[in-house]
């Protein structure tokens, strides 16, 4: 991914290093039951969330002090690719008359952190809090990618931030609380399908940052599509289900499988239209 000349994102936040506040416990609210089932998804027993709900940030002026860990050539590559994003959707925002894009902060961390949704761990992987519009990430998960999961390279990485930025552009456009509503109206296998449907739609509005980015900044080397292609692949639920248990429950899914995230960020690739990643108007995604 080409990048050397592009401007790195200021909405980065940096807590790796920090020690997590001592404080009250929070209510349980609808980020903290998000996070739960994240947890699910990437195998961690979802107590652990509920347990350790903590307040919302307020109480980060907690936090031990000490320098800001220095940059290196992997945060810089997250804060360009953060960047990118916000310069994308920026322009995508103006073109639809959308108003203006506000844009998310990045927390880097490492072990676990505080969140309006609860306590983020590592083990869920990166996430969207839509109680403090922040996308959560342990740059540990890369590696994991590239070692457990088979996803190496850059591009993967790239969307692995665009998928989460897309849950930020759901946040914006009232996607996220409609689909909540959605939820609570039906049972355990309806509120899954929705799951599904909008983390889809997530995987086809980073393939429309992907096709933004290439087109107005040339961004895109040979092979970056197929690294985002396998990564959508190797996190599909059917394959992380036979994975870990040795056969797959497609009433349990959550994300999509493997076969429908990779065609719904090719399709948002190959259109560069968010209007074409309605995943909730159609039959079969």
């Amino acid at each position: 991914m080409r990048l050397d000349n592009s401007r790195e994102s200021k909405n980065i936040e940096d807590r790796r290093g920090a020690r997590l506040p001592i404080g009250g416990r929070g209510k349980i609210g609808l980020g903290t039951i998000v996070l739960a089932l994240v947890a699910i998804y990437f195998g961690v027993d979802p107590s652990i969330v509920l347990q350790n709900a903590l307040e919302p940030p307020g109480q980060e002026s907690s936090y031990g002090t000490g320098a800001t860990p220095e940059a290196t050539p992997e945060t810089r590559f997250v804060s360009k690719v953060l960047a990118d994003t916000e310069d994308a959707w920026t322009a995508i925002f103006s073109q639809k008359g959308w108003g203006s894009y506000q844009q998310p902060k990045l927390v880097l961390f490492s072990g676990a952190t505080p969140t309006a949704c609860g306590t983020g761990q590592s083990a869920m992987g990166p996430f969207y809090c839509p109680g403090d519009s922040k996308v959560y990430l342990d740059l540990s998960f890369f590696r994991q990618m590239a070692q457990q999961l088979n996803s190496p390279g850059d591009f993967a990485q790239a969307y692995v931030i665009a998928h989460e930025v897309a849950h930020h552009v759901q946040h914006l456009r009232g996607i996220t609380d409609q689909a909540e509503q959605l939820r609570r109206r039906g049972d355990a296998a309806a509120s899954n399908q929705i799951s599904v449907r909008v983390e889809l739609q997530a995987d086809c509005l980073a393939g429309v940052w992907a096709h933004h980015s290439d087109a107005q900044r040339n961004t895109l080397e040979a092979g970056d599509i197929e690294e985002a292609l396998n990564a959508a692949s190797a996190i599909g639920d059917d394959k992380l289900q036979q994975q870990s248990q040795g056969y797959i429950v497609p009433d349990s899914f959550t994300h999509g499988s493997s076969a429908q995230r990779v065609r719904w960020f090719k399709r948002g690739f190959q259109e560069g239209d968010p209007a074409q990643c309605d995943t909730f108007n159609i039959a079969t995604l």
